[in-house]
């Protein structure tokens, strides 16, 4: 019982580290960049801190509560030398933060395309963010098997619970005239909040296909 709890909490510890640091990842290579080439930040230092207090917070959190992963017992042991930001966790963090800065400037981007103004196009970005961040928290659940399971699409109740509080946040961002005032936001159309979801689960598959990747050339090598 000791060794399972144990093997819980070293799991649930490098899942909240994988998730925040590419989270944080993502937004700062979109806005050094936007910098460093002379493009319209994506998103607004006010939108910033609500992102980092809403997805940084509340989702990471759900992380440390999560149960066993299946065949938890059945793993060989860890190499007690070996340092939490392994190779592959620092390829993640790397990985990851390229994919949400390509969501974050690609949703911009093409909010103005579109020919909305700068402001409707930061609220998509924003968005696109947190969708990003609550696809990418489900594929981290499972960090040696599927995501894309019943058990994986239902999840925990702390889980249910954020995505709850998340929704109603985001819909208060969105449509609240006292939270549009705060944070500049804009009401936006179902198409946009499509085009939102969307990208959140291109996020999700694009994760779990470099997974099966990684489980397939672990197999190889193991073979």
């Amino acid at each position: 019982a000791a060794v399972r709890e144990g093997r819980t909490v070293y799991d649930n510890l490098t899942k909240v580290i994988s998730f925040i640091l590419p989270v944080n990842g993502g937004e700062a290579i979109s806005l050094v960049v936007a910098l460093l080439i002379g493009l319209t930040l994506p998103i607004a230092p006010t939108q910033i801190l609500w992102v980092n207090m809403l997805g940084s917070v509340v989702l990471a959190i759900t992380l440390a509560f999560e149960p066993p992963e299946p065949q938890v017992m059945k793993r060989p042991p860890r190499n007690p030398s070996q340092p939490i930001l392994s190779s592959f966790l620092i390829w993640r963090i790397v990985f990851v933060s390229l994919i949400f800065a390509a969501g974050i400037f690609g949703q911009f981007e093409l909010a103005l395309l579109m020919g909305r103004d700068v402001e409707i196009a930061r609220t998509m970005a924003v968005n696109t963010l947190i969708a990003m961040e609550v696809f990418y928290l489900f594929s981290m659940r499972y960090g040696y098997g599927t995501s894309v399971t019943w058990r994986g699409v239902v999840g925990t109740k702390p889980v249910l619970i954020s995505l709850a509080l998340i929704t109603i946040a985001q819909l208060l961002f969105i449509y609240a005239p006292f939270m549009q005032n705060i944070f500049d936001s804009r009401a936006l159309k179902i198409t946009d909040l499509l085009l939102v979801f969307a990208t959140g689960v291109a996020v999700l598959l694009v994760i779990e296909v470099e997974k099966q990747m990684r489980f397939a050339l672990k197999r190889q090598q193991e073979g």
